[in-house]
This record gives structure tokens, C-alpha cells and sequence, in this order.
């Protein structure tokens, strides 16, 4: 998120953004080189060196990020790999049934949420999600939740 907030600035220093993200350095590396592999980040040398973004944080989905860093978006394996355990294994098809919506769900989140819309704090699926809650509320629960948030 450093990066993004600092989009189009200067480099900014690995030491400054493990301070800002509450990482440490060396952890903090090895990601920084997968997403430079992945040419999302680039590195700049010398004295006013560090890293900064190769794109927009606009241009930058989440779901792009979290499967270089961490793999398949489904706990269990990739969509591909659950539709065939949904087909060759009968048991537990409703099982993987539910998993292959949950990662379904999940990416469908992460992309259409940008770097840029966590930076400025406006992922369009909380909006949504918030906006449901409160038509679902009648008028009482509505009055009643406002009161409990300002308090």
C-alpha cells in the first residue's frame, strides 16, 4: 500500500516501507522480487534509489497480487483443480461444490478491487455490501445501528 499512496512520487526505500507496512525487511524483499519479476514494481538504483509502482494502482488488481504472492485464490487449489475433484470425486462433490463458490466469490472481489481502492480506502465491495445492510434494515434497526455507531 506504501507504494500506491506514493504513486508517481519518488522511489520510496525498503527500509521506509517495511516501517509503514510492519514487515520485516528481509520478508519484505523476497515479495518486492516477485512483483518485480512480475514487472508490477520496478527498482531504481543509487542514492534516491528504492521501488515504486510500474503502473497505476488503478491498473493493479488484488487478485493478480495475492496469486503471485500466495498461489490459487481457493484454500484448497485453483478453480480447475476443484472442478475436477467436483467430478471424480462423488463423496464429497457437494463439498468442493461450496469451496469452488467461495474461491468464485472471492475472486470476483479481488478483481474488481484495486490497489488504488484500498489506498483510498473505497473498495467497491464494502460499499455494496454496506448499501444491502441497509436496505435490508427496516426503519427501527436502521435508527438503532446509527445510534450505536456514533456512540
Amino acid at each position: 500500500m506504501t507504494l500506491g499512496r506514493r504513486y508517481g512520487t519518488e522511489t520510496v526505500k525498503i527500509r521506509d516501507i517495511a516501517i509503514d507496512s510492519d514487515l520485516p525487511e528481509k520478508f519484505l524483499e523476497l515479495i518486492l522480487l516477485e512483483l518485480k519479476n512480475a514487472r508490477i514494481v520496478e527498482s531504481v538504483r543509487g542514492a534516491k534509489g528504492g521501488y515504486r509502482l510500474r503502473r497505476a494502482p488503478a491498473e493493479i488488481k488484488l487478485s493478480e497480487i495475492i496469486r503471485l504472492v500466495d498461489g490459487p485464490l481457493a484454500p484448497f487449489g485453483d478453480a480447475d483443480q476443484l472442478r475436477s475433484l467436483i467430478t471424480s470425486d462423488p463423496d464429497h462433490r457437494a463439498l468442493y461444490s461450496v469451496f469452488l463458490e467461495v474461491r468464485d466469490a472471492a475472486a470476483k472481489i479481488l478483481e474488481g478491487t484495486s490497489v488504488a481502492d484500498i489506498v483510498d480506502g473505497s473498495s467497491k465491495s464494502r460499499k455494496r455490501s454496506s448499501a444491502k445492510k441497509k436496505a435490508k434494515k427496516g426503519p427501527a434497526l436502521s435508527i438503532v445501528h446509527r445510534a450505536a455507531k456514533s456512540k
